[in-house]
């Protein structure tokens, strides 16, 4: 199972301490990354994305669902404006997993100029650890978890897209 985590924040520096101690955290085992990135919404509306270089022990399969996943959550304007079956059977398939429209909506809610937010998407997170490391940036959480099943599932229709 894996987590994917939105922390909001109304100052973009507080979510950059918060995106390298998230980095600290997968050092210390606390977490097991398998995508960590800060947004940041400019006073213009445009939205910039900073990642890390490469995430250690990532799967190429886990690597290409984060990218999904993220992109679905912050690059892509609308669903309505989509066409064609791959994308429409990828939206279902993330509406069936959790990252559903409502989810969407709460994380594009806490995206408003001049704000940002780390998105962690996570194979394996100690709870109690990360959410007391990360209490001092306080912030505003959203949450939602992909089964092993439903990821198996993601990867399946990612791979079959490619072909």
């Amino acid at each position: 199972m894996s987590e994917l985590i939105v922390i909001g924040y109304d100052d973009p520096q507080v979510a950059d301490n918060a995106y390298e101690a998230v980095q600290g955290l997968q050092k210390d085992f606390v977490v097991n990354l398998t995508g960590l990135a800060v947004v940041s919404v400019d006073q213009e509306g445009r939205t910039h994305v900073d990642t890390p270089n490469r995430l250690v022990g990532v799967s190429a399969a886990s690597g290409a669902l984060w990218g999904t996943v993220f992109g679905l959550l912050f690059l892509v304007p609308g669903v309505g404006l989509l066409a064609g079956a791959a994308f429409g059977g990828l939206f279902g398939k993330l509406a069936k997993s959790g990252v559903d429209d409502r989810f969407r909506d709460q994380v594009q809610e806490l995206l408003k100029p001049g704000s940002a937010a780390v998105v962690v998407m996570a194979s394996k997170i100690t709870e109690d650890k990360f959410a007391s490391a990360m209490q001092p940036f306080g912030g505003t959480v959203l949450k939602t978890s992909l089964t092993d099943e439903d990821e198996k599932e993601l990867s399946e229709h990612l791979a079959g897209q490619a072909d």
